[in-house]
């Protein structure tokens, strides 16, 4: 049963004592601490967007178009009955809710993307696991609990296969594979600082660790300066793909077991695509606006998406969220499940494994609250009856 608004009164009974919490309360404040205390490099990659950042804003004010309607007077909707609990391709999760694959995590923490593995267990929620880690596949992966592989699918169709054969032997429960990064999108924050992490060596563990990669450099990358920089050039040559279609998707369905979801979903044409490849679920995103500045609102796209797809394949939610009722919002409109991604990365940069825990408790408890005064007991009874369109 639901637990997570517990979160709510832990506070007011510190306050009694005069404690007060170190951490913002909302996403918008652990944005601006993050502002405050991060390097201004670590900041911008996490915060920037695409060009103007016009779709990255939009992906915020998508939610003001609609309006939930709670319910009263129903008697089933107490902390101690509701469940939040749902299954998406065959995880079971606490709640709706996964932590979006964000990618060089070393930036903001030394222990990076272990921490998030850590705190996703200990809640009972999802992780999805970025290839630009600065953790492995291994090492994440044996700290998370239920925990799905993002691909980043290099040009080396080897290479692709091994990061996926690696995540099904760590235990990955799922591959998401994000098709809206062939390469990166026109990021002036980065660029104006001059700053791509990558080209340090940062967020490449996994090409690193990898026994394709490996094979394909002059000499170990750890053994010398300039065999690192031989290495960084080879994973610029192989990061990302623009030869990938949906027959790859269907080629990624050989290799592996495990459910597929594809990731970067905006057009319904290209969801029904993927869906006749093999692909189990589509996560309708934009990538938080970082790719194509002016593309429509993620949440724009999710409705028509699951008209089109949702009886066949799950369909996943990102880019966006920011508050438990923007996840009541977007379950309402059809999505499964919802991956939340910069709030947390914010508070791991803040305070590592404290600031992590602390902006999914947030949501978390945000969400509980939400649907208890909703007069929701389950997900189930979120539907298009529960919301209002102002358009």
């Amino acid at each position: 049963m639901s637990s997570f608004v517990d979160f709510q009164n832990e506070i007011y009974l510190s306050g009694l004592a005069g404690n007060v919490p170190a951490l913002p309360m909302t996403a918008a404040g652990l944005e601006a601490r993050a502002r405050e205390v991060l390097e201004p490099a670590a900041f911008a990659y996490v915060a920037g967007s695409a060009s103007a950042e016009r779709t990255a804003a939009n992906n915020l004010h998508a939610f003001e178009k609609y309006r939930l309607m709670p319910r009263v007077l129903r008697g089933t909707s107490g902390p101690d009955v509701r469940d939040l609990s749902v299954e998406v391709l065959g995880t079971h999760l606490a709640a709706p809710i996964l932590t979006a694959p964000i990618g060089v995590l070393g930036l903001l923490h030394e222990r990076g993307e272990t921490v998030v593995a850590e705190v996703t267990r200990e809640l009972g929620i999802g992780m999805v696991l970025s290839t630009a880690g600065s953790s492995t596949i291994e090492e994440a992966g044996a700290l998370a609990g239920d925990w799905w592989y993002q691909l980043y699918w290099p040009s080396d169709p080897e290479l692709a296969r091994s990061f996926v054969e690696r995540a099904e032997k760590a235990g990955a429960k799922a591959i998401v594979v994000t098709v809206d990064t062939p390469s990166l999108g026109w990021r002036p924050r980065d660029l104006e600082l001059g700053h791509l992490p990558f080209l340090a060596a940062k967020g490449i563990a996994n090409y690193l660790s990898d026994p394709v990669f490996r094979a394909k450099l002059p000499a170990p990358p750890e053994e010398s300066a300039d065999a690192m920089r031989a290495a960084v050039l080879t994973w610029i040559g192989l990061f990302g793909n623009h030869g990938l279609r949906p027959a790859d998707i269907a080629k990624l369905r050989d290799w592996t077991t495990l459910p597929i979801a594809v990731k970067g979903v905006v057009h319904p044409d290209d969801a029904r695509q993927c869906v006749d490849a093999g692909a189990d679920a589509v996560v309708v995103s934009n990538h938080g606006g970082r790719q194509v500045d002016g593309a429509i609102a993620a949440l724009d796209a999710l409705p028509t998406i699951v008209a089109t797809v949702g009886d066949r394949a799950d369909v996943l939610f990102d880019s966006g969220i920011r508050t438990g009722s923007d996840v009541m919002i977007a379950l309402s409109l059809g999505a499964k499940a919802v991956l939340y991604g910069r709030p947390w990365a914010y508070g791991l940069g803040i305070a590592g494994r404290d600031g992590v825990r602390h902006a999914l408790r947030t949501l978390l408890a945000d969400f509980d609250a939400a649907m208890g005064l909703s007069g929701c007991t389950t997900v189930h009874d979120l539907s298009r009856t529960m919301i209002s369109s102002f358009r």
